[in-house]
C-alpha cells in the first residue's frame, strides 16, 4: 500500500467521524475518544507492518542510498547525544546514590550492601531505558516529525512517489533501524555511567564500600535475564518511537501549520507506548 493510500485510508474515514456532530454528553465525548484511540492503534499498527514488510523485501535495494541514511540517523541517534547523556547518567546515579544513603540512615539500616542491588533494581532494569527513550523521543524523535511532516506539507513526498520511488523505504526505514541501534547503545552508555558514577558519590560521602565489593554486588543482583531484557526493550524503545513519530509525519496529508500540533501527538502517543511497553516486561519479568 503506498503512502498516498495511507493518507486517503487515515484522513477522510478517521476525520469524517471524529468530526460528526454529536449531542454533548458524558457518553458521546468518551465514545468519541474511544473511537480515536481505536482509529490510532489501526493506523500505527497497519504503518507498522507496512513497514515491517519493506524492511524485509526491499533491504537490499539501493543499498547506497539507505545504508548512509542508517549511518546518518545511527550518528543522529547516539553519537551526537552522547554528551547530554553522559551528563544525565551522573546525575541519576547521584540521585539514587544520595536518596539511598538518606534512607538507609534515617531508619538506621546502617547497611551498605543493599547498593548494587538498588542501582541493578532502579537504574539497570527500569530508569536507564525509560530514560533513554525519553530524552532520544526529545531530540531525534520530534526531529523526525517535523523533518517528514515538513516534506509531506511541500509537496516532497509526492514527488518522491511520482518517481517510484518508495517514501516508506526512503524515508522510515533508515530512521527505524538507525534509531534502535542508537537506543541499544545508548542505554549500555547511559546504564554503565550512571553505576559507575553512582560509586564515585558514595566514595565522595565516605560510604565504606570498596570497589570490587561494589562491583561484586551489581554482578550478584544481575542475571542473564536482565541482559536479554534491557537489549530487548532498548531496540523496542527505539522502533517504537521512530514508527510513532514517522506515522505522525508521513501517513496523513498536513498543512505546515499542522507540524507543531502533530508533534506534539506523536511525543504523547510515544510516551504512552514506552510506558505500556515498560509496563509489559515488567509483568514478563515477575512471571519469569
Amino acid at each position: 500500500m503506498s503512502n498516498g493510500k495511507l493518507s486517503a485510508l487515515y484522513a477522510s474515514r478517521a476525520r469524517a467521524l471524529l468530526q460528526a456532530p454529536l449531542p454533548r454528553a458524558y457518553s458521546n465525548y468518551f465514545g468519541r475518544q474511544l473511537l480515536r484511540l481505536l482509529i490510532t492503534i489501526h493506523g500505527l499498527g497497519a504503518f507498522a507492518l507496512i513497514t515491517l514488510g519493506v524492511i524485509l523485501t526491499k533491504m537490499r535495494v539501493a543499498q547506497s542510498v539507505t545504508f548512509p541514511a542508517i549511518f546518518k540517523e545511527l550518528r543522529r541517534s547516539g553519537l551526537q547525544l552522547m554528551p547530554m547523556f553522559m551528563f544525565m547518567s551522573a546525575v541519576l546515579g547521584l540521585l539514587v546514590i544520595g536518596q539511598t544513603l538518606t534512607l538507609l540512615f534515617r531508619y538506621n539500616v546502617g547497611s551498605t550492601s543493599l547498593l548494587g542491588t538498588i542501582m541493578v533494581a532502579v537504574v539497570f532494569r527500569e530508569l536507564g531505558p525509560l530514560i533513554t527513550a525519553m530524552l532520544v523521543l526529545s531530540r531525534s524523535g520530534t526531529a523526525n516529525v517535523i523533518e517528514l511532516s515538513t516534506a509531506r506539507a511541500m509537496g516532497e513526498v509526492e514527488a518522491l512517489e511520482a518517481l517510484g520511488i518508495d517514501p516508506v523505504h526512503y524515508f522510515v526505514v533508515p530512521r527505524v533501524i538507525g534509531m534502535a541501534l542508537g537506543m541499544f547503545s545508548l542505554t549500555i552508555y547511559f546504564i554503565m555511567g550512571a553505576l559507575i558514577s553512582g560509586y564515585i558519590w558514595a566514595f565522595l560521602q565516605r560510604v565504606p564500600v570498596q570497589p570490587n565489593e561494589y562491583f561484586e554486588q551489581l554482578a550478584q543482583a544481575l542475571s542473564g535475564l536482565d541482559f536479554v531484557i534491557v537489549a530487548l526493550k532498548s531496540c523496542l524503545f527505539g522502533v517504537l518511537i521512530a514508527v510513532i513519530t514517522c506515522y505522525h509525519g508521513l501517513a496523513q496529508p498536513l498543512r505546515l501549520e499542522d507540524v507543531s500540533q502533530e508533534t506534539v501527538g506523536a511525543v504523547t502517543q510515544s510516551i504512552i507506548a514506552c510506558v505500556a511497553l515498560d509496563a509489559l516486561f515488567i509483568g514478563l519479568y515477575l512471571l519469569a
